[in-house]
């Protein structure tokens, strides 16, 4: 079920009504939010809500399990279970096709055969976000930093609807304390999850959607068809798009939540005006970011143990980042570009340092050319995590530098777009915050008059129908 359409709406207002209505009864309220959540994942797919609930058994027998054995080793064991049923449903579903067809070709290329069934396994939408939500739950409970929830609360936290299909990354000790506590209506900020909605509406539905028809999948779809300019814009414009349509998701759920009495924590945090690639990484996809450093990278070693260990870490991280994003060498092409952005990023900055010159200079032309490069630092490393292939990859990236010649796809309309999402990145944090406050002073009859009008200017602008939303296929 995808948030800007008419079946979400009617859903969205029977589940509001509801849950504020079995609001002061907490089991009654666990027991209609699971099957609120699990009739919104079921509605793409049925089949599928057996996975979520076997996700969630796995989750809490291997969390039962730490805390009721007695030894270290049989914790960890008990942990180390738990975690390989959860990577195992996701391997299966996620990667078997992608490795399967990988050791096949090399088997059959040493003239051993093809000893694995090549099989298309359908890949669950939200996969993804659920399983590293479980995994968080587990190795939480292994550490000592949560407790094991109740069965009911559990089936919530990993089920809840707004962050179900793609995020952000709730983790347990944010989300499962408010789950078990009453939510209080007067304390609900309504303008703050108003805004967040409608800007995400229009960053979807306008920005990302436009963007996606008007140039990105034409040029991308067929790079030998078009020319060096189109290329390089249509490349811009990818940047805004996968921006405008997870960043827009995101705060659409994270409105919907807090209109539910919930908070998620941020997720994006104007990424475009980063300075280095680690820089970026703390504004983008930030809990998937801080789940990466403190269920990955950390244990790996992290920075302890020399300038090679901390960049293998950084390499592992990364490599295996890209691959969560898709069962595709272009992704783990995209992951090992960033990671080598980030050895190469850190080894600059403690050179810088002992010489005693800092880390990044301040004044305000170097931070402009900080920001320029690494944009388009990103942007070079979007083209593989967009392409439909290496080959593709490798066509866009050759005729940009060669294919020069007329540019129809690339109107004022597009580049205004690109303008419009790259630039609002750059605007001081107290201007949405002035939009806040003056909505939440207005009467209610003009509130919605004014989200009428809104609403009304974001379906005439956007297209007819509205595509999923890229993150929902990771």
């Amino acid at each position: 079920m995808l948030f800007p359409t008419i079946d979400f709406a009617i859903f969205f207002g029977v589940v509001f009504v509801a849950h504020w209505l079995l609001n002061p009864f907490p089991r009654p309220w666990k027991i209609f939010m699971i099957a609120a959540s699990y009739v919104f994942y079921a509605w793409w797919n049925w089949h599928f809500i057996f996975l979520l609930a076997a996700s969630t058994i796995v989750a809490q027998l291997g969390a039962r399990s730490i805390v009721q054995t007695k030894t270290a080793r049989t914790r960890r064991l008990a942990m180390a279970g738990a975690v390989a049923a959860e990577l195992g449903l996701l391997g299966w579903f996620k990667y078997y096709g992608f490795l399967s067809v990988n050791l096949d070709n090399l088997l059959h290329g040493l003239g051993l055969g093809s000893p694995l069934p090549l099989l298309q396994v359908t890949l669950p939408v939200g996969i993804s976000f659920f399983t590293f939500m479980a995994l968080s739950y587990i190795i939480d409970v292994f550490r000592g930093d949560l407790l094991p929830a109740r069965w009911l609360d559990l089936a919530v936290y990993l089920s809840f609807f707004p962050h179900l299909v793609a995020g952000p990354i709730v983790r347990g000790s944010e989300l499962l304390p408010q789950i078990r506590r009453r939510r209080d209506p007067r304390r609900v900020d309504a303008s703050r999850a108003v805004y967040l909605i409608f800007a995400g509406l229009f960053k979807k539905v306008v920005i990302a959607s436009f963007l996606a028809t008007a140039i990105v999948d034409p040029v991308f779809g067929a790079p030998s068809q078009h020319s060096s300019l189109e290329i390089l814009v249509a490349i811009y414009a990818y940047a805004v798009q996968i921006y405008a349509d997870f960043s827009g998701y995101t705060d659409i759920a994270i409105g919907i939540a807090l209109l539910l009495g919930f908070k998620f924590p941020e997720n994006f945090n104007s990424p475009y005006a980063a300075r280095n690639l680690q820089d970026f990484w703390r504004r983008w996809h930030m809990t998937f970011s801080r789940w990466l450093r403190d269920y990955l990278y950390i244990p790996l070693g992290g920075n302890r143990g020399g300038d090679r260990r901390t960049y293998r870490n950084i390499m592992i991280t990364m490599v295996l980042g890209g691959l969560w994003h898709g069962a595709a060498w272009t992704f783990v092409i995209w992951g090992a570009y960033h990671g080598a952005g980030q050895v190469i990023g850190h080894w600059r900055r403690k050179r810088r340092m002992a010489r005693g010159q800092p880390a990044l200079l301040d004044d305000a032309w170097s931070v402009a050319g900080q920001r320029l490069i690494t944009f388009n630092l990103v942007c070079l490393g979007w083209v593989f995590f967009r392409a439909d292939s290496l080959h593709s990859a490798w066509v866009l990236l050759g005729r940009l530098f060669s294919a020069f010649g007329p540019a129809p796809l690339v109107t004022p309309l597009v580049l205004l777009a690109v303008a419009v999402g790259i630039g609002a990145q750059y605007l001081p944090k107290r201007v949405p915050e002035w939009v806040e406050a003056g909505l939440s002073r207005l009467r209610p009859a003009v509130q919605g008059v004014v989200l009428g009008v809104t609403l009304f200017g974001i379906t005439a602008l956007g297209p007819q129908g509205v595509a999923p939303f890229i993150y929902f296929r990771f």
